[in-house]
């Protein structure tokens, strides 16, 4: 709940507003304030609140963040919000940019530094955290939105939230069962993410799953909460009479990923396995549309890279999603299929049970047998596969939407701008 500022003058009348509103209401008194008028005059003036912000949000262009950012930034434009994004990784291609044409008060400012994650990200930092500092300096944001843990520790005088979307000590420790060899390279990659957390005004994570490893790995945060990704329901068709066959995303040799695990016995109903972690823009170079791979053992469908609309069809049509990551801090294609009415399939980790609940059905832990088990059930029982569809559809449409997203992250917004003020 924002926190009302009253100021009394020696005319004993007041003026209670919230911050940012440009002009407050004087009343005689408080209580001259009636429930319905003091909620019409909050809603009033917080929208004029979260309409006076200008978020600086970065992202990368090479992995799921890119998604991750354009529903939070289309979402933050619509309410207003003055927003300018930084990219980092590869430059984009005009194809990945087109959706940001229509967006009002948006600033693009596409950068090709390397991520901290790689190896060679190490020499990009100084460079990178300059630039940023910089770009506060020239447009003076509100507030910083970080995908990045390093500039979480930038010395700007601004608010700073992180959020953790996966880093690399958690994942190699769910794949190899074991914490990675310490090298000079580890202790600065270890290092520089605690500084980032420990930075931080707020760190956000889209899972408790994702929060603990973080709190586990490297640093307490000051402040922390779980704020779970969105998607925009309207981008799918959960209506298309669905196929009997079941979809994977993920590239074979991907050991957090592992869809190698439907590889390894025959299944009750097709496999398509579209060996990609991220959708497309264009198709550069001609590809087999359907390449099977039929040993003893198993009988898969591969797709090479697609569009995002080809992703959709691929969701709209498939009547079950498999889900076989053994490290996933949160899942946006699981997310995606569920808002196309899939039924899921899932590995038995934290995190899908932490998400999905009872409306997944999960197999034992990277158990390839029990995985073949779970598809067979399906499809014996239609009815079950469709009530698990609807289940993971209503879960996904209710509590895994863009907008719920956009609010809470606008809520935090305002609480820290206010905490700031109030500090002042």
């Amino acid at each position: 709940m924002l926190a009302l500022h009253e100021h009394r003058n020696d005319s004993a009348t007041s003026c209670i507003f919230p911050p940012f509103a440009k002009h407050p209401l004087p009343l005689a008194s408080r209580a001259t304030i009636t429930p319905e008028g003091l909620s019409h005059f909050l809603r009033e003036h917080l929208a004029v609140a979260v309409a006076l912000m200008h978020i600086l949000l970065t992202a990368d262009t090479l992995t799921g963040t890119w998604t991750y950012a354009r529903e939070l930034a289309t979402g933050l434009a619509s309410q207003g919000v003055q927003v300018t994004l930084v990219s980092f990784g590869d430059v984009p291609l005009p194809e990945q940019t087109a959706w940001m044409d229509s967006l009002p008060g948006f600033d693009y400012r596409p950068t090709a530094f390397r991520l901290e994650w790689m190896q060679e990200g190490e020499s990009d930092l100084d460079e990178a955290s300059a630039y940023l500092m910089s770009l506060v300096e020239d447009i003076r944001p509100d507030l910083l939105h970080l995908t990045q843990y390093c500039f979480g520790a930038l010395p700007v005088d601004i608010p700073r939230i992180v959020v953790a979307h996966g880093d690399l000590l958690s994942w190699w420790i769910a794949v190899h069962g074991h914490e990675p060899r310490e090298t000079e390279w580890m202790r600065w990659y270890r290092g520089m993410v605690a500084d980032g957390i420990r930075g931080a005004s707020f760190l956000v994570s889209p899972s408790m799953f994702m929060l603990d490893s973080i709190r586990l790995c490297y640093a307490k945060p000051l402040n922390s909460r779980v704020i779970h990704n969105g998607r925009n329901p309207l981008l799918f068709n959960p209506y298309i009479s669905k196929e009997d066959a079941a979809l994977s995303v993920g590239k074979l040799w991907d050991a957090g990923k592992q869809v190698s695990l439907l590889t390894q016995h025959s299944h009750a109903l097709p496999v398509c396995i579209v060996a990609a972690d991220q959708p497309v823009e264009v198709v550069r170079v001609p590809l087999r549309a359907d390449v099977k791979l039929k040993t003893e053992e198993c009988d898969v469908a591969f797709r090479g890279p697609q569009t995002e609309a080809q992703l959709r069809s691929l969701y709209s049509r498939a009547s079950v999603y498999v889900a076989t990551s053994r490290y996933e801090p949160f899942g946006m294609a699981l997310l995606e299929a569920a808002l196309s009415r899939c039924a899921i399939v899932a590995n038995d980790i934290p995190v899908f049970r932490e998400i999905w609940g009872e409306a997944a059905i999960y197999f034992r832990t990277n158990s390839a047998s029990s995985l073949a088990e779970a598809l067979q059930r399906l499809s014996e029982d239609r009815e079950l596969c469709r009530a698990h569809g609807n289940l993971a559809y209503q879960r996904a449409r209710t509590r895994f939407n863009a907008r719920r997203m956009v609010d809470e992250y606008t809520d935090l917004y305002r609480r820290l701008l206010v905490s700031r003020r109030s500090a002042a």
